[in-house]
Parts: structure tokens; sequence; C-alpha cells
């Protein structure tokens, strides 16, 4: 059974709209807290967001039955601290269980001694969509919007750009990538091996340590640069000598592993997954004996359309953006778009492609969401001539620059007026990423493709309820102090005429 949150409060608890938040804070916890409650206390986008929690979160489980699970509520609360604070699930557990204002936030009061565990908070949070924290977050500019008083029909302004969201990986080689998957296939058949009361990897701790002795021989066979002819050949090869070495280990272990599977009833669906996580990883290091073998051995050049960078997250990237001290990331591009106010409008996880690609989609995108959007603008990397002529179809004022010499007529566009102001507005992005990448959104821990889109989405909510929680801190000591200004008589003022 599951509710958005509990109605009945007991003793000592404290209504959400009525817990006070310490004014003098610099930490992000009172800011964050600042915009989670304002939006419960607005009771139109306190509608909006718990239909929408009700209606989207796991719309395929009865709310209705079962256990007492976590409210939706709460798990809004805990994924965005957990976001927004860039921390684990082991600190979020360590805030959520003492941190007495979060407990208030939480719905708990001071004599409720119910506790989160580890698993449970990581299984809530994981409910999260994409498409959820999509909707989600256009409630929480809404609100931010109506805080900066942005009038009805008023235009937006966006600043489009886009970074480099690395994966948890490590740097990528054919030969720890191969030990990667090889370790992979020997755990997992070792352990269905023992399930079935099977003999044959018995021995898998000391076939781990033989394989990752053979990893380090090839590692350290360097190539030589001794300019002796003999020397060369004779390091070349050591060098040949070793990796066939490994070569040879890692492929009889999988060719054991095979042997297993063909021995292994097929009855039970938890042996049919676990069958099918084992061939995943075979099929890894099958490709990563032939790409080792092929380029130490037969001297060839691995295309790059044919590497891959993890064996766990295979969505990962080899990115080269050019910038100065970071020849490369591992990861996945992450497009956004911010307005003037400085909230994030859209974003979008870029599998593949590069940022001209997707120029014309986030205004399309960003324009279905915020239809007051009426000027974007972007850097160099998004201009091709075909995105140039396209958008200007929706936004008045497309601030595009041209790659190469300008034309006489290329030069008048961008020595107009409003293109220059915008265009000298627009590093200002580069600071909405800037704090997207603190916030949590340096390094995605969260597995798969589908944990990283939602990842990155639930980022962008939590930044964007950050910065609403700041606007109405400023504005509430902003207020304070002109009470205190005027509160005081002996404090030279003058009255608005």
């Amino acid at each position: 059974m599951r509710v958005v949150q509990n109605t009945q409060m007991h003793i000592g608890e404290v209504d959400v709209s009525n817990i006070v938040l310490d004014p003098k804070s610099r930490d992000d916890i009172p800011q964050i807290l600042r915009g989670l409650q304002h939006l419960y206390q607005d009771p139109i986008k306190r509608a909006k967001l718990f239909q929408l929690l009700e209606s989207e979160m796991a719309p395929q489980i009865d709310k209705g039955t079962g256990r007492p699970g976590m409210t939706l509520w709460s798990i809004v609360v805990c994924g965005v601290l957990r976001l927004n604070l860039n921390i684990d699930y082991d600190r979020l557990q360590e805030l959520v269980n003492q941190h007495n204002t979060i407990r208030q936030m939480l719905g708990h009061g001071l004599f409720d001694p119910a506790s989160y565990h580890y698993q449970t908070l990581k299984d809530n949070i994981t409910l999260f969509t994409p498409e959820l924290l999509d909707k989600i977050n256009r409630i929480v500019v809404d609100a931010g919007h109506e805080q900066v008083k942005k009038g009805e029909g008023e235009a937006l302004h966006g600043r489009c750009d886009s970074f480099v969201v690395e994966t948890d990986v490590h740097y990528p080689t054919d030969i720890s990538l191969l030990f990667d998957a090889s370790r992979k296939v020997i755990e997992l058949t070792a352990r269905l091996s023992a399930e079935q009361g099977m003999s044959d990897w018995r021995q898998h701790a000391y076939n781990l340590r033989q394989l990752k002795r053979h990893l380090r021989a090839a590692q350290n066979a360097k190539r030589s640069k001794a300019r002796d002819e003999a020397q060369k050949e004779k390091n070349e090869a050591r060098v040949i000598e070793v990796h066939g070495a490994y070569l040879e280990l890692a492929q009889g272990y999988l060719n054991k592993a095979r042997d297993t599977l063909a021995k292994t009833p097929t009855s039970s669906v938890e042996y049919l997954a676990a069958r099918t996580e084992i061939e995943t990883f075979i099929g890894h290091a099958v490709r990563q004996i032939d790409q080792t073998r092929r380029r130490v051995i037969q001297g060839e050049t691995i295309p790059h359309a044919e590497k891959v960078f993890s064996v766990f997250e295979t969505h990962t990237e080899w990115i080269s953006k050019g910038k100065a001290g970071v020849p490369v990331e591992l990861g996945l591009r992450v497009c956004v778009m911010e307005d003037s106010h400085r909230f994030i409008l859209h974003h979008r996880v870029m599998e593949n492609q590069t940022d001209d690609q997707v120029t014309v989609t986030m205004v399309k995108e960003t324009k279905q969401r915020f239809g007051d959007l009426k000027t974007c603008s972007f850097d160099k990397g998004f201009h091709s001539p075909s995105n140039q002529s396209e958008l200007q179809a929706h936004l008045e004022l497309v601030v595009l620059p041209r790659k190469g010499k300008l034309s006489q007529q290329a030069k008048a566009v961008e020595h107009a007026e409003d293109f220059v102001k915008a265009r000298r507005r627009h590093s200002a992005v580069e600071s909405a990423i800037n704090a997207l990448e603190v916030h949590g959104l340096d390094r995605c821990p969260d597995h798969g493709i589908a944990g990283f889109k939602r990842y990155v989405a639930l980022a962008v909510v939590a930044r964007n309820i950050q910065r609403l929680g700041a606007l109405l801190r400023a504005q509430e000591r902003e207020l304070e102090q002109r009470r205190h200004r005027h509160a005081d008589p002996g404090m030279p003022h003058r009255l608005a005429a």
C-alpha cells in the first residue's frame, strides 16, 4: 500500500507548510527544502504534483494493497536531496534518519521512530522515470517563473549548450576490458555451477588470480624505445608472447564456461536469466580477444566504430571536446536549455549525436513545454546551414554564430545589436552547467542507459528546486531587512511618494 502523503498527523509532527528553516544557513539543504516546501504550500502546484506521482509512478502496481511503503512525497524529497547534494545512498540514509529538518519534511515527528534502510531508499528512488521527471520539472519551472514575476505571454530567452556527464567506468584498454568480461564469466558461471551442485569451478578463485597475473604481465610488457634493432625485436617478441598467453588463458576459461552451460538443465527462469547474463559477457570477451589479437599480434588498427569502452556501461562514448587539460571524457553528452531566469527548461541525453544534430530538436521540444520561448542562443558547435534556416521558423531571434569566414550578409546579421547582446549573455549557460556538475552531474553512478537518463533528469529537477528555494530565501531575507529597517526609529528612511 502506498499513499502520496499521510493525511493523519501524529504527536510531534509538523505540517510541511509550517517547518521553520534556519534563515542564516548558507548550506544547500535549506534551499532545497524551501523549494520543496513552496511546491507543497501552493495548492495548485501540490495537486498537480501529487496527481502526477499517483498516476505515473509505478502505474502497474496497485497502490491500495500490500504493505505500507514510502509515501510518494518522501520519495521526491529523498531523490532531490540525493542528486542536489551529490551524495551516495549511504549518506542519504544517514541524513533522512538523523537530520531533524529533513525528517520533518518527510512527515516524521519528534516521537516517530521510523527509519529508512539503504535498499528501501534505492528501490524507491529508482521508481522515477525520465518522462515523469520531465513533467515534474515543468511544474517546478512554472513555480519559479511566478516568483520572478514573469508575465503571461512574456518572451523567454533561452541559452543552449552541451557538456559531458561521465559514466562510472575505468580507463578502457583492450586487455583490461577482456579481464572485466572474463572475470564476470568466471564468477557467474561458478555461482551457477555451485547452485546446480556441480564441482567444475571449485577453483574459480585460483582461476581469477591466474587471469590477473597474466593481465599484469601483458600490461608491463611495454613496447621498446630502444634504438638497437636486436633489442627492439626482442621486446616486440616479448609483447606478443605475453599477450598470446593471456588470450589463450582467457579463451580456455570461455570454453570451459560454455561446457558448463551445456551441462546445466534449462528448466528454471532463474537459470535462463543467469545464462543470458553469462552469454552476454562471453560475447564481450570474444570481441576483446579478437581485437587484442588483431591489434597486438597482427598489427592492425581497430576502427573506432568497433570499439566498446566498458563491458558494464556499454552506452559509454569516447568524447574529445578539445578542452585544455581534458584530452578525453568517457560518458555521454547532455544538452541543456536554460532561460534568462536561470531555470533549466529542458535537457536531452545525446546518444551518438553531436551538437548540430540536436539543435532544432531541442528548440522544438522546449517550445512544446514552454511556448513563450522566442529567442535562443547557441555556440558555433550547433551551426549548420540547415539549422540556420529551420530555426527561423520557430524563433523570433536565432543567435547561432556561423563557422568560418562570414559573408557580408552574415556579418550584418551577427553585428546586429540584438544578436551581439544575446551572444554576450550566452556565456551565462556555463554557470548553469557548472552548477549541474557540482550538484550531481559530474559522474553518473547509476547503471545502464535507463539509469543514466533517470539520473540526469532527476538532477535537472533537483537543481531547479534549489534555484526556486534560493529565490524564495533571498526574497524573504530582503523582506526581513526592510521590516527591520523601517521598525528602527533611528534609521533614516524616506517614504515612497
